[in-house]
């Protein structure tokens, strides 16, 4: 039972590369050596995929949330199958960090949360050049996410906020940047932070639907965009 689902998961494989309407240039094979862990995560993630056919029988008909499950894990997939054949010189590899380091670097970039500012590091942005706020930059702001906050939590909070921005002025200066760009995810304190950046600095905003699933060539494709 499972040589057959290796081999059924195989046939998905191929056709998982194959878009139709894409211009999609394979150059000829080249040398190059199998990453056998990634190889392995396809397979597995096309053997979940499974699931799909067999809880949507006889139909296979899927509905909208189940259509975007299936399709994320196809596309997925579908990257991972490119890097693969990035390896054996088949498709060239896009050097998506390299573009982002270059394009970040006139930025000074504010975000809402640590984790946010480890995915830009991840994808080369200079983390000296990342504040993470972690408040909104007015107090009017906190209030609107949190209308039931106590004034001496504002007063520590209105502390957070003068760091905030003497770190803004701070890093402007010392790497000589006149570009604000702020990240954030697309929420309300999200949201807020934008806003005031924006009229604060001027800045430019990228809104995220989520940090988590993003990959380099998306953030490269909204960097490149500015």
């Amino acid at each position: 039972m499972d040589k057959i689902r290796y081999r059924q998961a195989q046939e998905l494989i191929g056709k998982a590369g194959k878009f139709k309407g894409t211009k999609e240039v394979f150059k000829k094979p080249q040398e190059g050596i199998i990453d056998t862990k990634l190889f392995g995560e396809i397979l597995n993630e096309m053997m979940d995929l499974e699931d799909y056919l067999l809880d949507s029988r006889p139909t296979h008909y899927l509905k909208k949330d189940e259509a975007q499950e299936f399709c994320e894990q196809i596309i997925s997939i579908r990257k991972q199958l490119d890097s693969i054949l990035g390896d054996f010189g088949v498709l060239e590899k896009a050097d998506a960090e390299g573009d982002i380091k270059t394009l970040s670097d006139k930025y000074l970039i504010l975000t809402t949360k640590s984790n946010f500012k480890k995915v830009l590091t991840k994808f080369t942005v200079d983390p000296q050049k990342i504040v993470v706020a972690g408040v909104p930059l007015e107090t009017d702001d906190m209030k609107r996410l949190n209308p039931n906050l106590p004034d001496a939590a504002l007063k520590s909070i209105e502390k957070k906020i003068s760091h905030v921005k003497n770190d803004i002025t701070r890093k402007k200066e010392q790497f000589n940047l006149e570009n604000v760009l702020v990240i954030v995810e697309d929420d309300e304190s999200g949201e807020l932070l934008a806003e005031r950046v924006r009229e604060l600095y001027n800045a430019q905003t990228i809104t995220l639907e989520s940090f988590k699933d993003i990959t380099p060539e998306e953030f490269l494709k909204l960097l490149s965009g500015l």
